[in-house]
């Protein structure tokens, strides 16, 4: 069995730190593109795909994301070079037939709404955290968020209704003055059982 290095496994996890302000450096449509690349490659049920991403970069875009956000991320959601919008395509199994072939898995999403929305945000928030993992490991920092109002993103972004906001991520390279102390963990033995 092997595995990562230790460097690796610092820059994904260990030292990896969720990021509240961000140099200016921009980041180069080439490596979002890179980005997604990476992305699409995370497991999804029936490799149904859901998560919808929209690298929100110009100021203008920033400036349709700007009434949605909290007072408390506002500043640093605007600073930094690139927002991503975690979205969640509704209709995601109309793309079943060509990426799950082994059945015909269409009509089961399409007749259940409650399945239907259940596996598009589980999947979508692992797409999501995919993401992040990956925007790590090509040396970008990441800042995740929830604070926003849902409606207003949905309304800026997807007016049509298809798409619908899960999260928000800011990407760029972090500015360690502005951490938080780090917060501690939960212990293997208070997380974890082994039956």
């Amino acid at each position: 069995m092997s595995g990562l290095s230790q460097a690796a496994l610092a820059q994904l996890f260990v030292a990896a730190r969720s990021h509240n302000g961000f140099s200016s450096a921009p980041i180069p449509d080439a490596l979002l593109a890179e980005l997604y690349e990476l992305v699409k490659w995370g497991p999804t049920s029936m490799n149904c795909q859901p998560a919808r991403f929209v690298f929100v970069r110009t100021p203008e875009a920033k400036a349709r994301l700007a009434p949605s956000l909290m007072d408390s991320n506002r500043e640093k959601t605007l600073a930094a070079p690139v927002t991503v919008i975690i979205a969640q395509d509704a209709r995601f199994y109309e793309h079943l037939p060509t990426q799950f072939p082994a059945y015909d898995a269409k009509p089961m999403f399409e007749s259940n709404v409650e399945l239907s929305q259940v596996t598009m945000f589980r999947n979508s928030t692992l797409q999501g955290a995919y993401l992040m993992l990956a925007a790590r490991a090509l040396g970008l920092d990441v800042g995740p968020m929830s604070g926003f109002d849902a409606a207003k993103v949905n309304a800026a972004f997807f007016p049509d209704g298809r798409w619908q906001v899960n999260f928000l991520c800011n990407l760029g390279l972090g500015q360690t003055d502005k951490l938080h102390p780090r917060g501690p963990r939960l212990a293997f033995e208070e997380a974890c059982r082994l039956v």
